[in-house]
């Protein structure tokens, strides 16, 4: 399913980037179930990573293309909703390996409805509700892929939590379960844990009786971390997780999940007890604002953790790393993915929605999440803004231009000051 001979067929459809961009404001073509033998034209809104850099090297484009015969095993989507993720603001700055050389259209996961299936597809059939996992191609509004890349989604499951879930979930369900064999008693940290990681990792963790959690997060986030799981939330800017962690569990815990890198690394290491584990799934530290920074990079990899196998053995820690781009068993990606619909239809995990963005509005989105504001997901939703919505977020905008009470005037400078310094801080383990 992940396996890089089948990555071009999930990331496009063939001609797509040779064709002329038109304006974005253009409406795409609306198409119906496509017999495969059929050539039909077809229009549709992409969002295109035109080169490396901020913001606006993300652009929204129409394409359109004439698709040919649909291959063997393959099934159309028109995609509902896409997951935003860490990895989209690597590949944005050229820092994420797996990514091709732009112009490519990024995301990883998205959820929709089947329009059309090829031959061989005997478990698909057009109308089903479906959510998608695949290395890049998937914020698009129509997407081409195998048939075995498709999950279908329990019938409650909203469209915006089916994109929330494929690789937050699949990754923390793989760390914790898979890696580092989370069981009843044992204690956790997770960095970053009002994140989609974070969320998902807290959720699993309660599903195993008597697991302590412990989640680094600012301060603003500790209530609504703490209501979904979280045992000790710890605010970073303020003061030294490791101090707080060994106040509380003067032996330190039994596993770490670890997407920060460098120091933070050797800190989670010095923090395991004896036969403790530490994953390490990110180097979120790298990232520091919005286009490439080298320095960050350089203090990120010279202080990451050096360790010998002599080292490993005396101090009785084991040490993993996770990467789900390079993980090509399709097998094992499958069973865990029905493993977390049926937790889901259990009621026993739920994806945090933080916000819906609509395609012209990725920018406001992408910088949500690399500000650290987002408490669970940021979610990209491929169909045009309605005028009404357009009109109600003016209206809104326009009420929060009015003059605050007198009273209200300090509270207010005080919030903005303190937004203002969280935007401009330096990436730590936040969530």
């Amino acid at each position: 399913m992940m396996s890089g001979e089948e990555a071009p067929t999930q990331q496009q459809l063939p001609e797509q980037e040779k064709k002329t961009d038109e304006p974005a404001a253009e409406a795409p073509q609306e198409t119906a179930s496509t017999p495969a033998a059929e050539k039909t034209p077809l229009s549709y809104r992409a969002l295109v990573l035109t080169g490396y850099g901020g913001y606006e090297k993300v652009k929204l484009q129409v394409k359109t293309e004439t698709r040919t015969q649909l291959g063997a095993g393959e099934v159309v989507v028109r995609v509902k909703a896409c997951g935003l993720n860490f990895a989209e603001l690597l590949g944005k700055q050229g820092l994420y390996e797996l990514l091709p050389a732009p112009p490519v259209i990024m995301g990883m996961e998205a959820s929709g409805v089947i329009e059309a299936v090829g031959d061989g597809v005997k478990d698909r059939q057009v109308g089903d509700r479906v959510i998608v996992l695949s290395r890049y191609g998937m914020w698009q509004e129509v997407v081409v892929v195998p048939a075995n890349v498709t999950f279908a989604m329990p019938a409650q499951m909203s469209f915006e939590e089916g994109a929330a879930l494929p690789v937050n979930y699949v990754t923390a369900y793989m760390m914790l379960f898979e890696m580092a064999n989370v069981r009843p008693g044992k204690s956790v940290l997770i960095h970053m844990a009002a994140g989609g990681v974070g969320v998902a990792v807290t959720q699993l963790c309660r599903t195993v009786s008597d697991v302590t959690v412990f989640g680094t997060a600012s301060a603003t986030k500790h209530e609504t971390i703490a209501q979904g799981g979280v045992t000790h939330p710890i605010d970073y800017r303020t003061k030294d997780y490791v101090e707080e962690i060994r106040k509380i569990s003067p032996k330190g815990v039994d596993i770490v999940l670890d997407p920060l890198g460098g120091s933070d690394t050797q800190k989670g290491f010095s923090l395991l007890k004896p036969l403790g584990t530490l994953v390490v799934f990110g180097a979120a530290n790298c990232v520091t604002g919005q286009k490439k920074n080298l320095l960050a990079m350089a203090k990120t990899w010279y202080n990451q953790l050096s360790l010998t196998s002599l080292k490993l053995m005396q101090s009785n820690k084991a040490v993993c790393g996770f990467h789900l781009g390079y993980i090509t068993d399709e097998e094992l990606i499958s069973r865990t993915m029905v493993k977390l619909l049926e937790l889901y239809e259990q009621g026993k995990i739920k994806p945090r929605i933080d916000s819906c963005y609509h395609f012209e509005e990725v920018t406001d989105a992408m910088r949500r999440m690399h500000d650290r504001q987002n408490i669970g997901k940021v979610i990209l939703l491929p169909q045009a803004k309605t005028a009404e919505a357009k009109t109600a977020e003016a209206k809104t905008e326009e009420a929060k231009s009015d003059p605050e009470p007198v009273e209200n005037v300090e509270k207010t400078e005080a919030g903005v000051s303190e937004k203002e310094e969280e935007a401009t801080e330096e990436v730590k383990a936040e969530g």
